[in-house]
């Protein structure tokens, strides 16, 4: 059979399956999982495809009914015990957050992991675990629930937490969780992921992420590996206040991003002044790579997918490597929120 013949027939078969949405998206899947079996692709490499696709199925599923809220991930060690402070802390912002609306993602495992879910409560928790010979399967404030998937593999656990949720709170941990800080900190940096607040949280007076970003600023920054603008991709707290105004007020007037073209469009819950976008042209026209920044309406894609036609929105062709500085854009946004014009 050839390409042709075969898309064809997929088209057919996709079809005949039922009510199926996006179909060129379907198609792709259904042909490349084909292609997989006709390649010389060895049995354990069809079943950690396979394995990944369908718990990525699971999980999409899983998330689906709380598409419309805030989610906070939340980082830390499975090693903390209940009665280390770092669990108190990590109890008490999850606490203070799930009371402003927003739901608590964790890994549903023991440690900083059940902390989070103990202060959000169940109702307001979700759990994406993994499964570990050394570790149960979820802790017991998510196991049973609905609103928990386990996952085998850690990519695409890492996905899931980082995919579904508007802020992060990174607490102190071991390699896993500077494995997920650092992929966290890469994807926004490289803009693979959207710009999202991600807190950084010590005990007062503790200085495990103020070293690290000692580290950060000392090693990486002396050497030219990361640019100053960087640093503001994350902020190291110490008390709950400052974490949870880092976060909420991320998203005081900023709402979302999204590439259409080659322009960037930014959604705003306030429209821009004139004097803002002057602001704007003046402090951060650098990140323009040609043009400045315009108020617009909703542009076709955007009301073709009913992609937030409520909101107010500038537009500028972003140089698209510079994600530290868009962070700094997000900034004055915010604050231009909050100041007469």
């Amino acid at each position: 059979m050839n390409q042709s013949s075969l898309d064809h027939e997929i088209e057919r078969l996709v079809r005949e399956f039922g009510s199926v949405h996006d179909l060129e998206y379907v198609n792709d899947l259904v042909r490349t999982s084909l292609l997989l079996g006709t390649d010389q692709t060895t049995k354990l490499d069809l079943k950690i495809a396979s394995s990944a696709l369908r718990e990525m199925r699971d999980a999409f599923q899983m998330f689906h009914p709380h598409a419309h809220r805030r989610k906070v991930t939340i980082f830390g060690s499975a090693r903390t015990k209940p009665h280390d402070p770092l669990y108190n802390h990590t109890e008490n912002i999850a606490r203070e957050l799930a009371q402003r609306g927003w739901m608590v993602v964790t890994g549903a495992g023991p440690g900083i992991m059940e902390a989070g879910m103990s202060g959000a409560g169940r109702n307001q928790s979700i759990g994406v675990s993994i499964r570990l010979p050394f570790e149960s399967s979820a802790n017991p404030i998510i196991a049973g629930d609905d609103k928990f998937v386990s996952m085998r593999y850690f990519f695409t656990r890492k996905l899931m937490l980082v995919k579904e949720s508007h802020a992060f709170i990174c607490m102190p941990g071991g390699f896993g969780t500077l494995d997920e800080t650092f992929e966290l900190l890469t994807l926004v940096q490289t803009g693979k992921s959207a710009p999202t607040p991600i807190v950084m949280l010590d005990l007062p007076g503790d200085d495990f992420w103020h070293s690290i970003h000692d580290v950060v600023q000392k090693q990486m920054l002396k050497r030219s590996l990361v640019s100053p603008e960087d640093l503001d991709l994350y902020r190291v707290c110490e008390t709950i206040e400052d974490a949870v105004n880092e976060i909420t007020l991320f998203y005081r007037n900023y709402h979302s991003i999204r590439f259409v073209g080659k322009h960037l469009i930014v959604r705003l819950q306030q429209s821009p002044t004139d004097l803002l976008l002057g602001q704007l042209n003046a402090e951060f026209g650098y990140l323009c790579k040609a043009g400045s920044f315009e108020r617009i309406s909703a542009t076709p894609s955007e009301i073709s997918d009913n992609d937030n036609l409520d909101k107010f929105r500038i537009r500028f062709e972003f140089v698209r490597d510079d994600f530290g500085g868009l962070r700094r854009l997000i900034n004055k946004l915010n604050q231009a929120a909050t100041e007469p014009q």
